[in-house]
């Protein structure tokens, strides 16, 4: 039988780690075995006092960088599913069904199609291209799901990677052609566009997106990420 592993990582996320905690316990099937990894990376506003929730949770602590804290939980994790989650990214109803339904038809990793939780003309078009199944439509808030044995196969994310490693990893899943988008939406916290409003934040994401397809490092993405992204 399958057992899917969730795995959040987090860090200094007090307002936002429970509500997705409780979410998660009300939408989940509950019909195959899963678990729940948070995966601290050193929070210092008392995120983990809010994980005691279910005994289905749990918590570890890992270096921070968020390819490393997904690595840490999956080295944790004992489901053949893993699903790797922002904390702020909501999945759609019995969302671990949905998973299981396409590992069994022999689709190893994929993603929910997505939508913000503001309304918005630009987020509006980012959110319709979702739904088509290529690598620049993709991104680590509509979450991704891959099979614990080609995870291992591929070595997992990338640590070298301070931002992009979902865009990294997931540039390897299509390589292997193994990827799927999911016809049902996941609801995900624009709040990063608040903080530096909607145009420029996809100006800015756009520029890092074009520096990593003309070649430059990932530091130079870092750099450009460090001055211009709250």
């Amino acid at each position: 039988m399958n057992k899917i592993s969730i795995i959040i990582p987090i860090y200094n996320e007090a307002e936002t780690i429970r509500s997705v905690l409780l979410y998660l316990e009300n939408v989940i099937s509950k019909k195959i075995p899963y678990e729940v990894i948070v995966v601290d990376g050193g929070s210092t506003d008392g995120s983990l006092e809010q994980i005691n929730i279910s005994d289905k949770i749990q918590c570890i602590t890992s270096e921070k960088g968020r390819a490393k804290q997904m690595n840490a939980g999956a080295k944790r994790a004992t489901g053949t599913i893993l699903y790797f989650l922002h904390c702020d990214s909501f999945p759609p109803q019995d969302f671990d069904l949905l998973i299981e339904k396409e590992i069994n038809k022999g689709n190893q990793a994929g993603c929910f199609r997505m939508k913000f939780d503001l309304k918005h003309p630009l987020l509006s078009i980012c959110q319709w291209f979702t739904r088509f199944n290529h690598k620049s439509c993709r991104g680590g808030d509509q979450s991704l799901f891959v099979c614990k044995k080609l995870f291992d196969s591929i070595i997992g994310f990338d640590e070298n990677c301070i931002i992009y490693e979902d865009n990294e990893i997931i540039e390897r899943l299509y390589a292997k052609k193994q990827f799927v988008v999911i016809p049902h939406y996941l609801i995900t916290s624009a709040r990063k566009h608040k903080q530096n409003g909607v145009w420029k934040l996809q100006y800015h994401f756009g520029v890092i997106h074009l520096k990593k397809r003309m070649g430059h490092s990932i530091n130079s993405l870092q750099e450009y990420y460090n001055r211009n992204i709250i």
